[in-house]
């Protein structure tokens, strides 16, 4: 059996998941990356997008918007600003989101502009999958 990784994915609400799992995919500001057992450590900031979990041959997908990942050896744990999971994301909030982001994004200027642009896009890119 391969080895496992330890996940936790925390958000201020609630600890969404706590578990061994194949391996998570991560939406980092700087691009995607993936962690398995035994990763090299390091930090990210995570941008707006899906984080997909691995296990078993079954992909449990979550909506987040922002937050840090923290690779360890011992495993990943991801502190989310928001998260949810994305079955329970419907279409209509998730249109909902995107017209406030399109609206913040024709409000900001300078960074914040850059930073309401990426939120948008990682919004729009989870609503492809839907």
């Amino acid at each position: 059996m391969a080895d496992k990784l330890q996940f936790s994915l925390v958000s201020p609400v609630a600890e969404l998941f706590s578990g061994l799992v194949d391996q998570v995919d991560v939406p980092g500001s700087e691009g995607d990356f993936g962690v398995f057992a035994d990763h090299a450590p390091f930090m990210a900031a995570i941008r707006t997008g899906a984080i997909t979990v691995f296990n078993e041959g079954v992909e449990t997908k979550y909506l987040i918007q922002g937050g840090f990942a923290d690779v360890m050896p011992s495993g990943l744990t991801i502190l989310a600003e928001q998260a949810t999971l994305l079955s329970e994301v419907s279409a209509d909030d998730l249109a909902s989101d995107i017209a406030s982001a399109e609206q913040a994004l024709a409000d900001s200027e300078g960074d914040a502009s850059l930073d309401a642009a990426q939120h948008l896009d990682g919004l729009k890119m989870v609503q492809e999958t839907l």
